[in-house]
């Protein structure tokens, strides 16, 4: 019985450890977040909560109508580089976001 608790105390810390560890990664820019899950195995996705911690890791802190927070991205040919706090001014800007694939 003792072996038992002892086995099952050393899985749940290894499991709130693997918890964390996903955790902080998802807090983290994409890059280091794609590297970090090019790491974790298949399984992984069955066993920890995935959805529920992306889902608090990347919450937003935003409200309808707050102003967006200033970003840059390259244009589809990269060659120039589009800043938003540029084009804010007198024309709004809409933001779409979304996955064209």
């Amino acid at each position: 019985m003792r072996r038992l608790l002892k086995i099952t105390g050393i899985l749940a810390v290894v499991y709130i450890l693997l918890v964390i560890g996903l955790y902080s990664a998802m807090r983290q820019p994409p890059e280091v977040f794609g590297w970090a899950m090019r790491h974790v195995p298949k399984v992984a996705f069955f066993l920890l909560p995935f959805e529920p911690l992306w889902l608090h890791a990347r919450a937003g802190h935003l409200k309808l109508g707050d102003i967006a927070p200033d970003f840059s991205l390259h244009t589809v040919d990269k060659k120039l580089l589009v800043q938003l706090s540029i084009l804010r001014g007198e024309k709004p800007v809409v933001l779409v976001f979304g996955s064209y694939t």
